[in-house]
């Protein structure tokens, strides 16, 4: 029987109550307070926002599929998952989704008519309208009883050949998207030359001379010319390798076969006895006249000839069995030289680019198209050397793992030149000179004028900055964090590193300030690193480093000694630790007595000189070490303040500071010791805790002001020497303790630690309620060991990178200790009630929905900045929310986002002397003095957001004048403050695929939409959204996914986007000449319509396939609008001119009418004039 618990039943009454007051109110206000709407008019309403996908960036995930339009110069590519890609000119792309997920088998281009034709791996074809900005499916067709395997549209036809696995051939008209009655049975077209089935289809193609013949390629090795017309086959070829492809020459007298045995078969159409020519290209040739040994399949050849030159036979695969860990090749046979191609992908198809779309003329190829598995590959065959075209479409987002990225909007207007000018320098060489031949579509009318940029971090620890203005995409700027480090030259060089099984450079987090430039970095492998922009070249002899041993631990259950007790949290280290100069290199002692690693960090800094180009250079290098045997924990927080000078981060063991101005260590605690004695849950600290490194500088509001002036010191004052001393005589006890009380459970656990602390993983079912109170130490105890439950159960996740776990922070020691901090919030404002002006500090927020508030006490700018030491102490302030923090931010009156305060971007590396004048003539923006600090009057509001729930908080009083459930249910992933329409709004993203926005202060829900669900780590990792009303995530490995939530965006989007049509006439067909018109030798045509129509053909069978209509939608609608008129409008053209035409003709008639008459005239008279002569009179 279950045990009933009175608990869940009140827990769930309070829940029910809760809900039913959120439904009544939608923003509840705390009674007895002053409301916030009095002063702060919102000007946001639920009209404002609308949610719809504006734009798909990066290279199509999975590509199965391709084909290009060479008269409109659209390139086309089609997808597993059942997407379509279409790239024309830089700029012009547009994504498109099948509604089922099947894969994208064959695309066919209806050749300048704007159409495309898609079959599916789930027997389906599709009609695409690209008339229209968004196309849209105007008819699909279902074959129900056979399964298809190729397709072929012929040019300027309707009339498209679907081959299936059984052997037939079936006949669709693409105009009306239904069957013919016309079918060629496989055992009509093999009829004796085979006793067996000939095997599904692999090839359908016309002779280019001939529509009339069309030629059926087999999987067997058989193929048939079979003649429409008399319905019969007039040739039978066969082989004894499989086949994969064919290709015919433009003449129609020979095609070629590519082969599963990596041979080449050149067949005369009269001769099918046997092949005019057996090649085998790359297959070791037998002295002895025996047949080649057998090679890797050729997957796809193609043939084309050259008006000037010999043609072209080009084809992917053929390798020999003996070239192990080559990669695949594209093979280019022109004349005597055969040139290899070495791909960094598997090929998936590749086509040839033609001067004419006629097949029955000389193709004259000048490029090749390669699509790869992740890559997009043009070859220019004009060029010695084969070179490729430098790719302009943004296709390497993924060349490294994508594992974080950042958006911004409405950045400085002169950010973006400044990245490209440094960018630029970064291009490669070797690049084909001519344009990129893919230039089809026109450009959009772009409304939006701010700049956007879009950060990725990757894998392998570089960055990429991106042009993002305008719903395009160009990379600006490539930067490795990499170099910082030493590269191990192989694997027993990296004896810490161990920790993550690959990529120990990996971003996780990136903070940057787009004003003044800083950028701040986060590692996987628990290392921060500091950069600044500069666009002058600087050689950096040695990279400044500190270290930090930022670990925790709580007491056990019996009393701790009276000898350890002492001050929470405040601990002198020596020097070594503290200043830049002696941190250069890590430290020496890597193991402690007992073997395990102590004091190590994970990666080891360079020691040679680095040359920094111009863009981003690394000012100074932060690195967590091991302590103990067990390995730094990941960082799961990370803000950077440029007018501060001041970095601070934190992980689930506590939050460190850095002052990177003066390369110290301000802050190093661990995170319940910043309640001090105000800890809701009474844990307490193993103390004194002389390993762990200095604080630096945080010290109780209960202290005396003797004490805070002695433990705020600089480092570089000189007053920490007799602290390191003593610290050097009792760091041996402390281990030896440490020891005895570890060592068992540290032989069991340090090695699953690891490994788990490294995972980040985030469980994709629901999240239990996380509200704590201060009554129940034992529930706290309890939810710890259900999120531990959790993080062991998910720890299978596929996708484990992602960065904001809160999970990964708990594991089986420590368990209370394990309280992460989640978010950090430079700012200036109120840090306690009885404040009059605002000063500056940082604000904290935890894991257990705990907000924090730490006052920095800063010198004044200039000479001083750099000798004083920067003060931290806490307020004594604590805000609780359900649920971890995720974001925080400041309002004033006007309900108008505070930002941080910033200094304004300065070259760094400019003259010394110069450089000191304008410090000392600077002065600060941000003072604590009163005189120049905000009055008392000037209230402002804290907007504080966890996973449940949002409140905004009036400072100084600290009232929460406005709070909101955001998800009982769920919890939220990803919540930004931006700003939309002048005013400022709270936008979140939930685990349960909820999209939703709130108004500023009031909190009152604005949109709610059910996007979509939370399917991997990828989209929870990488959601962001910014200002004006944008957002993105990762959507596959490869693709960024651009949404907006604003109403006006929405709007605009049908104008922003770039046309795929353009009207363009179709090329004249190549003339046969006299002769060949004279004596039937050029191309001949067939009436199709005749042969393939309902009333000589008769209909299909309806249970062979099903027709469906297509659904457009209303852009559908508005772009076959557009469509229509442009018809119209160049229907009435082709009118005019066929009524000018029609003059002109009957003027002519006129005019031989009247030379007829007068011919007759003359020959009458002629005749009676000789009527009566004789014969000899003549």
């Amino acid at each position: 029987m279950k045990k009933f618990n009175i608990r869940k039943v009140l827990d769930g009454l309070t829940a029910a109550a809760a809900a039913s007051a959120s439904s009544s109110s939608s923003s509840s206000q705390q009674p007895g307070q002053r409301p916030a709407d009095s002063d702060i008019v919102e000007s946001l309403c639920s009209e404002h926002f609308q949610l719809c996908k504006t734009v798909r960036h990066g290279f199509p995930y999975q590509p199965s599929a391709m084909a290009f339009d060479p008269v409109q110069k659209i390139l086309a590519i089609g997808t597993q998952t059942g997407s379509l890609r279409l790239f024309g000119r830089p700029g012009v792309e547009c994504y498109c989704q099948h509604d089922s997920s099947a894969g994208v088998i064959q695309l066919q281009f209806l050749i300048n008519e704007g159409a495309l034709v898609s079959a599916l791996a789930d027997d389906t074809l599709h009609l695409w309208n690209l008339r229209q900005k968004r196309p849209a499916i105007l008819h699909s067709l279902k074959f129900n009883k056979e399964r298809i395997t190729f397709c072929h549209l012929p040019f300027q036809s309707k009339w498209l050949y679907v081959g299936t696995e059984r052997g037939n051939v079936h006949i669709v008209n693409v105009e009306s998207f239904t069957l013919s009655g016309y079918v060629i049975m496989w055992n009509k077209a093999i009829e004796l030359s085979s006793k067996s089935h000939p095997g599904l289809i692999v090839h359908i193609s016309d002779n280019p001379m001939d529509e009339g013949k069309l030629l059926i390629g087999f999987e067997s090795g058989t193929l048939v010319l079979w003649d429409l017309k008399s319905k019969k086959g007039e040739y039978r070829y066969s082989y004894d390798e499989a086949i994969h492809s064919v290709a015919w020459h433009h003449e129609g007298k020979q095609f070629v076969c590519s082969h599963s045995d990596g041979s080449l078969t050149v067949w005369n159409v009269r001769s099918p006895i046997k092949p005019a020519q057996i090649i085998t290209p790359h297959a070791k040739q037998p002295k002895d006249g025996k047949k080649p040994e057998s090679c890797k399949p050729i997957l796809k050849v193609e043939y084309r000839t050259c008006k000037s030159g010999d043609p072209f036979i080009i084809f992917s695969g053929g390798l020999s069995y003996d070239t192990v860990g080559r990669r695949p090749c594209l093979t280019v046979m022109h004349g005597k030289s055969t040139a290899v191609l070495e791909m960094d992908y598997p090929i998936v198809d590749f086509l040839t680019l033609c001067e004419t779309p006629y097949p029955s003329d000389f193709q004259d190829p000048f490029a090749v198209v390669v699509l790869l598995e992740k890559d997009l590959v043009v070859v220019d065959l004009g060029q010695n050397g084969y070179p490729i075209f430098e790719n302009p479409y943004p296709l390497d987002i993924h060349e490294s793992p994508v594992t974080c990225c950042e958006y911004f909007a409405d950045c400085p207007v002169d950010l973006i030149p400044a990245l490209y000018s440094v960018g630029a320098k970064q291009k490669r060489q070797g690049y084909s000179k001519k344009e990129w031949p893919i230039n089809g579509g026109n450009w959009g009318l772009g409304t939006q004028s701010y700049p956007e940029i879009i950060i990725t971090g990757h894998a392998d620890g570089s960055l990429k900055f991106w042009d993002a203005s305008a719903i395009t995409l160009q990379v600006l700027y490539k930067m490795k964090t990499s170099k910082v480090f030493e590269k191990s030259r192989n694997k027993e060089e990296k004896p810490y590193t161990d920790i993550v099984d690959e990529d120990p450079y990996a971003i996780q987090i990136i903070s940057w300030c787009p004003e003044s430039r800083m950028l701040c970095v986060a590692g996987v492998s628990a290392h921060v690193i500091v950069y600044k922009f500069s666009k002058q070249e600087v050689t950096t002899e040695v990279i400044q480093m500190l270290e930090i041993r930022l670990h925790y631990e709580i007491n056990d259950l019996e009393s701790p000694e009276t000898d350890q007790i002492s001050t929470v949290g405040i601990s002198c280290q020596g020097s070594n630790s503290q200043t830049a100069n002696s941190q250069s290199h890590p430290s020496t002692s890597s193991t402690s007595s007992d073997g395990l690693r102590d004091n190590v960090p994970c990666l080891k800094i360079r020691s040679t000189p680095l040359k920094q180009v111009a863009g981003y250079q690394a000012e100074v290098v932060i690195q967590l070490v091991w302590v103990n045997g067990e390995p730094p924990q990941q960082i799961t927080s990370l803000a950077v303040n440029s007018s501060y000078g001041l970095l601070v981060f934190g992980n689930c063991n506590g939050i460190a500071m850095v002052d990177y101005i003066q390369k110290t260590i301000l802050l190093n605690l661990g995170t319940i010791e910043l309640y001090g004695s105000n800890d809701p849950y009474q844990r307490q600290p193993k103390s004194p805790r002389k390993t762990r490194q200095a604080s630096g500088g945080l010290c109780d509001i209960n202290e005396s002001s003797t004490v805070l002036d002695d433990r705020c010191k600089s480092p570089t004052s000189g007053s920490a020497s007799s602290c390191n001393s003593e610290d050097d005589q009792k760091l041996p006890n402390f281990i030896e303790k440490v020891k005895i009380k570890s060592r068992k459970l540290s032989k069991i656990v340090v090695s699953d630690i690891a490994k788990m602390s490294r995972k980040l993983s985030l469980p994709t079912e629901l999240k239990p309620d996380l509200e704590l109170g201060f009554e129940s130490k034992n529930k706290v105890q309890g939810l710890n060991h259900h999120l531990e439950k959790r993080q062991l159960k998910n720890d299978d996740v596929k996708d484990n990178s992602f960065s904001r776990s809160r999970s990964s922070s708990v594991t089986s020691i420590d368990k209370e200790s394990r309280e992460a901090i989640t978010a950090l919030h430079f700012s200036e404002t109120y840090t306690r009630k009885a404040d009059t002006c605002t000063s500056p500090c940082l604000w904290v927020g935890t894991t257990l929905g705990t907000v924090l508030v730490i006052v920095l006490n800063l010198p004044p700018g200039g000479e001083q900045r750099l000798t004083q030491p920067v003060i931290v102490s806490p307020s004594g302030t604590i805000l609780r929310l359900k649920g971890a923090i995720l974001r925080m931010a400041f309002l004033d009156t006007t309900g108008s986002i505070i930002h941080p305060a910033h200094d304004p971007w300065k070259e760094p590396n400019i003259q010394e002397e110069k450089d000191e004048k304008d410090k000392c003539r600077k002065l600060r923006p941000v003072s604590v003095s009163p005189s120049s600090s905000q009055e008392i009057s000037e209230t402002q509001y804290a907007v504080i957001c966890s996973e449940k729930q949002a409140k905004v908080i009036s400072l100084p009083s600290q009232n929460c004048v406005y709070k909101h459930n955001i998800t009982e249910t769920s919890f939220v992933l990803r919540a930004d403050i931006v700003g939309l329409n002048g005013s400022t709004c709270l936008a979140c993203f939930c685990a349960n695929g909820h999209i939703m926005t709130f108004s500023l202060p009031s909190v009152r829900p604005l949109l709610d939409v059910n996007y979509l669900p939370l399917t991997d780590m990828r989209i929870a990792r990488t959601f962001c959204f910014t200002n004006n009303g944008q957002a993105l995530y990762l959507v596959s490995p490869t693709e960024i996914q651009r949404i907006t939530y604003s109403q006006g965006t929405c709007e605009n989007l049908q104008e922003m986007l770039g046309e795929l049509f353009t009207p363009v006439e179709t090329p004249d067909a190549p003339n046969r000449g006299f002769f060949k018109g004279l004596f039937g030798g050029g191309a001949q045509s067939l009436d199709r319509e005749e042969l393939f129509g309902e009333s000589v053909a008769g209909k299909a069978s309806r249970s062979l396939a099903q027709h469906i209509p297509g659904t457009g939608g209303i852009e559908g609608v508005k772009g076959a609008a557009s469509g229509v008129a442009g018809e119209l409008a160049r229907a009435r053209i082709a009118l005019d001119e066929r009524g000018q035409k029609l003059s002109e003709l009957e003027e002519r008639t006129a005019a031989m009418l009247y030379s007829a008459d007068t011919f007759s005239k003359h020959a009458h008279e002629m005749m009676l004039k000789c009527k009566d002569k004789k014969w000899y009179q003549f």
